[in-house]
């Protein structure tokens, strides 16, 4: 009978397997127990916001590749194949002035390769072409013409213009020095968000576990004063009082319950996780005993955040406009100078024998006679705003080392109210035992007991809070200064592994 029903058993099980299987592995928990070096070693590793900010980064890099991209050699291919022309052509005349329309039917074919070259600091640009053309005639007669430019050499250059190049040769690398000063400050406020979350779960986490020992603790005080409530002991508003007690303390537990799943799922949402991974967070045994420097916090502030470079960049920009607005008033002149070879015959072989010289220099000039001021305006509105920039940076850089100061000074009184807040806890967690046992004895009232219930439960909640706001600050300076003050080193990556 027995072999009988384990056959059935597989037998059902080989139908059923395979699904059950796979619903029982999808349903499956991993324990995860996890500190909070942990917890920013895996935000910085795996969360969502830590790709973000890497491919943030990795477009400035590519970026700044285009940018140095401009000042090496370029070589060009460019070709014009198949262009057909048949049209009526109007031709006049030079001796009566008559105008005829003629029949034009051609097609031409053009290739040129070039090299050139940006030069930077003039804002002109270099060139080395070789060209070769062909026409092709089919009316009022057919013929093959080439005409070859085997070498020749170009340069163009504004005399008066805005150069673009020279400009971004001092802005483009403090735009990458500021996209990778960003990075790290993204990773740094990713430690935030993360301590942040992790003490949003330890302080969820404990309320549960608070929660749940208050309601057996005043459950069993419930049956004890029930026995005492039958002798006289103590009075039916006192028994009542631990009933509301305990009917608040299962409320407690549902709520706290449901505060430790939010916070949670928000930690398993940040770090990357799914559903199937159940976190379990230890509480930090201490803080680190560090004071910090005011001089040297705002000197690494200083030397090492993108607050400065955003500064210089934004006077740039506004130095810039005025640059911009004075190349455009007034005389503007450009050059043109083309110096090479070319020839011309019926067949490729003709076209590239004995070619003769071939020159071309041009000076285009523009100068406005009246323009009503409107170029000297512009210069005047660029340079107000240039004036409005500096003052503005004045008055942030004020305001950023006052800013500073404070979180200094704030940061250095927290280590001693955290070495404060976990000998409070100690000493209401020891006072609670204590009314406790005189409560089960009969010498404290409900409530005094329930005074010593709530002192116990501020001081863990404050405790936490007071850790939570160590770490948090902690982080948000060294996101300021991009320093770690605890190994005394700067705050670096390798950006070029992180590229490849």
């Amino acid at each position: 009978m027995v072999k009988k029903i384990l056959i059935h058993l597989f037998v059902l099980a080989l139908l059923t397997g395979p699904l059950s299987f796979n619903r029982a592995f999808s349903q499956q928990k991993h324990q995860l127990t996890m500190t909070l070096e942990q917890v920013l070693e895996s935000a910085a590793q795996q969360s969502p916001n830590a790709l973000v900010a890497k491919h943030n980064f990795l477009a400035n890099y590519w970026q700044f590749r285009s940018y140095k991209a401009q000042f090496l050699p370029s070589l060009n291919l460019n070709a014009s194949l198949g262009q057909y022309d048949r049209s009526l052509r109007a031709l006049q005349n030079s001796q009566t002035g008559e105008i005829n329309y003629i029949t034009n039917n051609n097609l031409s074919n053009s290739l040129s390769l070039s090299v050139n070259q940006n030069i930077p600091l003039t804002g002109g640009k270099i060139s080395l072409v070789t060209n070769l053309y062909r026409l092709d005639q089919f009316s009022p007669f057919e013929s093959v013409t080439y005409n070859s430019k085997p070498i020749s050499l170009q340069y163009q250059q504004p005399l008066k213009a805005y150069n673009t190049l020279k400009w971004e040769k001092i802005t483009e690398p403090k735009n990458f020095e500021r996209a990778k000063r960003a990075y790290l400050e993204s990773m740094e406020e990713i430690n935030i968000q993360a301590t942040n979350l992790f003490f949003s779960v330890l302080s969820a986490q404990m309320s549960k576990e608070m929660a749940v020992k208050k309601y057996a603790s005043t459950e069993l005080s419930l049956k004890i004063a029930q026995e005492r409530f039958e002798i006289g002991a103590i009075s039916k508003n006192e028994l009542l009082q631990l009933r509301l007690g305990l009917y608040n303390a299962q409320l407690e537990i549902s709520d706290s319950e449901l505060s430790y799943d939010m916070s949670m799922l928000r930690l398993r949402s940040f770090l990357g996780f799914n559903e199937s991974v159940e976190i379990s967070l230890v509480m930090p045994d201490k803080v680190p005993d560090i004071q910090l420097n005011f001089n040297q916090v705002y000197s690494n502030a200083l030397e090492n955040s993108s607050n400065t470079i955003n500064n210089e960049l934004s006077l740039l920009s506004a130095q810039q406009a005025v640059a911009q607005a004075k190349s455009v008033n007034g005389l503007q002149a450009s050059l043109f100078a083309q110096f090479g070879l070319t020839q011309k015959g019926s067949d490729l072989s003709t076209a590239y024998k004995n070619p003769m010289d071939q020159e071309m220099i041009g000076l285009t000039l523009s100068l406005p006679i009246l323009d009503w001021g409107l170029g000297k305006g512009k210069i005047k509105v660029a340079s107000s705003r240039e004036e409005v920039v500096r003052t503005q940076i004045e008055q942030s850089i004020s305001q950023y080392r006052q800013d500073m100061l404070i979180k200094v000074l704030e940061f250095n009184k927290l280590n001693i109210k955290c070495t404060t807040s976990a000998q409070a806890d100690s000493i209401a967690r020891l006072r609670y035992e204590i009314a406790s046992e005189r409560f089960k004895n009969g010498t404290l009232s409900v409530l005094e007991l329930n005074s010593a219930q709530s002192d116990m439960d501020n001081s863990a909640s404050r405790y936490i809070s007071e850790v939570s706001r160590f770490w948090q600050n902690y982080y948000t300076l060294r996101k300021l200064s991009l320093y770690d003050y605890i190994n005394n080193r700067e705050i670096s990556v390798s950006f070029e592994e992180m590229a490849d």
